[in-house]
């Protein structure tokens, strides 16, 4: 038998080269309250939380891809200052925005746009005051600089490109900046866990070569603050990028730009954060919570059928039976779909 065992050994060949990722010392559970910010990949997996019943803050300022801009929307979390009227211009073809939101808080006006930076700021900062989890996720270390005033800005807002300098940003430069900001952050909420990962979305405008001395800049970067942090402020790391390059080292995991992780790709480094950051009782509730959203989404040949009805009372069932086990599931759209589907 153990010789038969041996041969088996010889003969399993290894197609795939794994990346370890140990066990967190702390589990993410529904009832923690979960801030994320950083590049399209936050997004994602933030939209992932989302539908799996996380309390999430996703993106308070939309998409941010280097660290000096993600730090600076930290800061104004942190100090919960509010935008005045001179930060925000009008951008031609956009609206009004500021240098430090993504366009999606763009606006007709100024007012407008004002209005619902400063409703976001607020109800952010009170939300990473009280968070649990600060998930972290760097895209890229190049950053902008607008020439007129020499600040780094969050996006470009489709402006002409005369308007800026484009620079590396150096492993010391991120260092610098994030080393007082999370003792900041430590100190301003002491139970916070921060976690780090580097996007594994590929900067193909920035060229092959400029994109990995990028990626390579925010790995050493996220390494030497761990380093120094110690245990003053304990960090974690998920090694997103890594899983990309090293697990999924093909391009039938890529989109068609061939640049973003495909879907089934995201679900793969969703399934690694998933056994790395989550408890059994976690997935179990995942996994119930997934059969509902199958239901729910199931789309029968005779919605009017006594059958179907049915199975849609039986899934009330199920979604109110979890809301009694965790009040803090938000399951108001989920149950007035069920009302709607039993009324038609």
């Amino acid at each position: 038998m153990g010789y038969v065992l041996f041969l088996q050994k010889i003969f399993v060949m290894q197609f795939q080269t794994e990346v370890q990722i140990p066990l967190s010392r702390v589990s993410i559970r529904h009832s923690h309250h979960l801030t994320l910010m950083g590049s399209c990949f936050a997004e994602s997996m933030g939209q992932r939380l989302v539908d799996n019943k996380f309390q999430c803050d996703v993106n308070p300022f939309g998409i941010l891809y280097n660290p000096q801009s993600i730090a600076q929307g930290l800061t104004r979390l942190m100090d919960a200052t509010m935008y005045q009227e001179a930060d925000v211009r009008e951008f031609e073809g956009i609206g009004w925005c500021s240098w430090g939101h993504h366009s999606r808080f763009s606006a007709m006006s100024a007012e407008e746009a004002l209005a619902q930076m400063n409703s976001r700021l607020q109800s952010s900062s009170e939300w990473l005051r009280n968070a649990d989890f600060l998930i972290i996720t760097f895209g890229s270390a190049w950053v902008y600089l607008l020439k007129e005033t020499g600040r780094v800005v969050a996006n470009c807002h489709k402006q002409p490109e005369r308007l800026f300098s484009r620079v590396l940003l150096t492993v010391p430069e991120i260092v610098s900046l994030w080393e007082p900001l999370l003792l900041r952050l430590h100190e301003l909420n002491p139970s916070l866990h921060i976690l780090f990962t580097v996007s594994p979305v590929r900067h193909l405008r920035d060229g092959a070569h400029a994109n990995q001395i990028s990626k390579a800049t925010l790995l050493l970067a996220v390494n030497e603050l761990e380093k120094r942090m110690g245990n003053r402020v304990p960090l974690m790391y998920f090694p997103a990028y890594e899983i990309m390059m090293d697990e999924l080292r093909d391009y039938r995991f890529y989109a068609d730009d061939m640049a973003h992780p495909s879907t089934v790709a995201e679900q793969y480094i969703w399934e690694r954060f998933e056994k790395a950051f989550f408890d059994a009782e976690t997935r179990s509730v995942i996994e119930e919570w997934t059969e509902i959203r199958r239901a729910l989404n199931h789309r029968p040949f005779h919605p009017e059928s006594e059958e179907y009805k049915r199975f849609i009372r039986q899934t009330l069932l199920k979604i109110e039976a979890i809301k009694e086990k965790m009040p803090y599931f938000d399951t108001q759209k989920e149950i007035q779909q069920c009302h709607t589907l039993l009324n038609r």
